[in-house]
């Protein structure tokens, strides 16, 4: 990471009272000014803490969808972020494999078969049915190899090849892994552990083959009484020394896109005996809190402020927003020479950081299409004059504000401005009655009057 010295170290300490469970059911707020680093520190958090602590990341505008209420999705976030670590003892049998007999039925009956397994201090044979044959073709065993078989659920692993049978063949193959034979007894107990989530119980429970919504992804509204019934479980669990509690992080990003609700909802959850560290990020100043009409710091209600404690980013200076971009283009593969770097660098530092760093990958395109292995100046430019940043979209707008559509839908099109909503046309003028004819009228035999104009 380049730069933030302030917001890694208050990081630092925040990593330190996770991995020693003293933060737990708190909240940190990580508050400044766009492209600043702040989803960065909290992926730095996350790849520091490892694969056993549970690391949940969610937009604040994922909250909201048309199969889950606000609550329901916020409540699984929560369970997804605190682990579950159970243990277990099962019987192993360990030992390098002597002979595999298998009997195949003339009739086409069941497979039958017997495994002479053997440490360095006492050898067995095993009866085997058909399943155990199947795994072992499975798995390839032969004699010679190194197995630990589950009595539980007879999943078989191989370990290796034993030293013994290493001269058995002229060549062997790269992956071709030797161990010693075991020691001691056949059968042992191994204390297993497994880590698993609150959230991934509660779909197992929440229904018959509740497992397959976990591949799916279609876990549905979870009652309340299944997630209780599970509480109380862990609880029993977690009192008898068969289960550890792990508390996890939760990263809310954008998290000022949550309105009252979901805020008084983390109010209610931070206080849960079951709660994760909640980590929330923000680019807001002072502006309004979503579902009401007033204002308050980064947009969060005050009573939540008041839980949570903070940690400012502030902009990058010019040499970090250089060994930035430095980084970037080396993560693209793409060669910058020092002018061009440098001009990145001017740019990053009056428009924005990801500004410059887009231009790394549209002047890499222009530069190999001049059969260029090296981004110049040039591409830069180019590419600085065919992409306009936000800045130069601003003038745009206020220079060419007549010729766009407005608020209102009207806009000038032709020197002619048009009018969204024209009012109704006004009425016409009633005309003038027609004035009567002076002319002289002749009447017809039959009585009618004609017109003796011509």
């Amino acid at each position: 990471m380049v730069g933030q010295l302030k917001a890694r170290k208050a990081a630092a300490v925040v990593l330190q009272m996770i991995k020693e469970g003293k933060i737990a059911g708190r909240a940190v707020l990580v508050a400044g000014p766009p492209s600043t680093g702040k989803t960065a520190i909290a992926m730095g958090i996350s790849q520091s803490l490892g694969s056993d602590v549970p690391f949940t990341t969610v937009a604040g505008s994922e909250i909201f969808s048309l199969e889950l209420s606000k609550t329901e999705a916020l409540t699984q976030a929560f369970r997804k972020s605190i682990g579950v670590r159970i243990k277990e003892e099962t019987e192993l049998i360990e030992g390098e494999v002597v002979e595999i007999q298998v009997d195949r039925s003339i009739a086409g009956g069941q497979k039958q078969g017997k495994l002479t397994i053997k440490t360095t201090d006492m050898e067995t044979v095993y009866e085997l049915g058909t399943k155990m044959i199947d795994s072992l073709s499975k798995e390839k065993v032969t004699a010679g190899d190194v197995v630990s078989i589950d009595k539980a659920s007879g999943k078989i692993t191989k370990l290796g090849r034993s030293y013994t049978r290493s001269r058995d063949y002229d060549a062997m193959s790269a992956d071709t892994k030797f161990v010693q034979c075991p020691e001691g007894e056949l059968q042992r107990r191994k204390e297993v552990v497994h880590t698993v989530s609150l959230h991934e119980i509660d779909v197992i429970n929440s229904r018959s083959q509740g497992f397959l919504a976990l591949f799916s992804g279609d876990t549905g509204e979870i009652r309340s009484e299944v997630r209780d019934q599970i509480n109380t479980k862990v609880s029993e669990w977690r009192e008898e020394g068969k289960a550890e509690i792990i508390p996890g992080v939760l990263f809310i990003d954008e998290v000022h896109m949550l309105d009252i609700e979901s805020f008084s909802y983390i109010n209610r959850a931070l206080e849960d005996d079951l709660s994760p560290i909640v980590i929330m990020a923000t680019n807001r100043g002072v502006s309004r809190t979503r579902g009401t009409n007033y204002k308050s710091p980064h947009g969060l209600p005050v009573d939540l402020l008041d839980r949570v404690i903070i940690i400012s980013t502030t902009p990058y200076n010019p040499e970090e927003i250089k060994q930035i971009l430095s980084i970037r283009a080396q993560e693209e593969e793409v060669d910058v020479s020092v002018d061009a770097l440098a001009i990145l660098t001017k740019i990053g530092e009056e428009t924005s950081l990801r500004y410059a760093a887009n231009l790394i990958t549209v002047a890499n395109l222009i530069a190999t299409k001049r059969k260029s292995q090296t981004v110049d100046v040039e591409d830069v430019k180019r590419s600085y004059s065919l992409f306009w940043d936000a800045n130069r979209s601003v003038q745009y707008l206020s220079q060419y504000s007549d010729n766009l559509v407005n608020d209102a839908g009207a806009a000038t099109l032709g020197g002619v401005k048009t009018i969204a909503n024209p009012a109704a046309p006004a009425q016409a003028p009633a005309t003038t009655a027609p004035v009567p004819s002076t002319t002289p009228a002749t009447t017809t035999a039959s009585g009618d009057t004609m017109d003796t104009t011509s």
